[in-house]
């Protein structure tokens, strides 16, 4: 997948919910998926940011994108159910949905981990995945040909030392992945469901995590987007249940 040449009208048509739009890779899978003829909605904590983006979009003469900002700490079911609601009512259904947004925590053994950092770790990057899907599920089933891509790690395949609750938070994220794309594949509906390893990317993120390490080094978010459009668009419609990596290696 990672020489996929997507066509210039892959997405067009298509609404892509983005989360964690306002910076890294959610705002480079935005501007991807806007070049590709998408409707974005983007979705963050920070407006400003999300705000930034959606004039980047305008001036790539995209389609409209809309802002829905969501705060996936504190957000209960109500919030998502109340998301979904209005993207039906503004546009009568979502194609696609990519859980970007995820926070790191601490990088520290269990034995000194503090559980309000893990629960908020647990909360943003593994539950609140789960509540937004479910909440969006009604809306996705308007689609006739939709996506849903959960963002992992390579230590959500391999637990490593020190990556505590994000690791653990990543590996609930397959399974999360996996038992919905297991309960979609009866025909009822067709929503497929997969997850991408970004890979060592050069992300905020990605810096806090190894603070000596040179970020030019590592590709830029925009160089690994093949495999986000892939599976995003019509290609993929039968790739369902599957852990990508966007990196070779």
């Amino acid at each position: 997948m990672h020489d996929y040449r997507a066509p210039a009208d892959l997405l067009v048509d298509r609404i892509i919910l983005v989360t964690g739009a306002g910076s890294g890779i959610g705002r480079a899978a935005a501007l991807t998926y806007a070049q590709y003829g998408a409707t974005v909605i983007l979705s963050g904590r920070t407006i400003k940011k999300l705000e930034e983006v959606y004039d980047d979009i305008e001036a790539l003469g995209g389609a409209q994108p809309a802002i829905f900002p969501v705060n996936l700490e504190g957000a209960v079911a109500k919030d998502y159910e109340d998301l979904a609601q209005a993207i039906e009512t503004e546009f009568g259904r979502l194609d696609g949905l990519l859980h970007n947004a995820s926070i790191l925590g601490h990088r520290t053994p269990i034995e000194h981990y503090d559980a309000d950092t893990w629960n908020k770790v647990l909360q943003v990057n593994l539950t609140a995945g789960f509540l937004l899907t479910r909440g969006l599920m009604p809306v996705m089933r308007q689609a006739k040909d939709a996506s849903i891509v959960f963002t992992s790690s390579s230590v959500g395949r391999r637990g490593k030392a020190y990556w505590g609750a994000y690791a653990v938070s990543k590996f609930g994220t397959e399974g999360l992945m996996q038992v919905l794309a297991d309960e979609l594949t009866d025909g009822e509906y067709t929503i497929r469901v997969n997850s991408i390893n970004p890979g060592a990317t050069r992300t905020g993120m990605r810096a806090m995590a190894y603070p000596a390490e040179d970020p030019e080094t590592l590709p830029r978010p925009e160089d690994i987007m093949n495999l986000y459009l892939y599976l995003m668009g019509s290609d993929s419609k039968e790739i369902t249940g599957q852990m990508f990596n966007a990196q070779n290696s």
